[in-house]
């Protein structure tokens, strides 16, 4: 084994030191935005890395310390949205592309389906009950 300076754990040591540096909790969810009326908008993001490195610590007939190895990280760090939080407590994520997932793009719509049944309910209430205020007075009995 290599008695030097350096060896694959210490590459793949300091590999992992610069992936800790460059991806923290405050690149993944950031700082908070209060707003006047009191809604807070946090920004949340999306952080991908992944990291190779590897080495030949083997014995050479001219040198004992003979060493040959590499190492490489990446970081993308991808805006996904914001997090809204209203005054009232109640939380909104705001994507900043639409989902591809047909399962996430169904649960996205389902508070625009609520509001549009809820609103034809309401339309089919106020249609009878202008009928029946309609038949009310056209019942009312001709005064004598």
């Amino acid at each position: 084994m290599n008695t030097g300076k350096t060896s694959v754990s210490d590459l793949l040591g300091i590999s992992m030191e610069k992936i800790k540096e460059m991806a923290d909790v405050n690149a993944i969810i950031g700082d908070p935005i209060k707003l006047d009326d009191g809604t807070t908008i946090i920004p949340i993001s999306k952080v991908s890395y992944g990291f190779a490195s590897g080495g030949s610590d083997l014995p050479s007939k001219y040198d004992k310390n003979l060493f040959g190895g590499g190492a490489g990280a990446g970081v993308s760090i991808k805006p996904e949205g914001f997090l809204v939080v209203s005054p009232d407590g109640t939380a909104k994520m705001v994507s900043m592309t639409p989902s591809s997932d047909p399962i996430g793009n169904a649960i996205e719509k389902v508070p625009v389906i609520v509001e549009k049944v809820q609103g034809i309910i309401n339309k089919k209430k106020e249609a009878k009950k202008a009928a029946a205020a309609a038949e009310e007075v056209t019942e009312e009995p001709a005064a004598e």
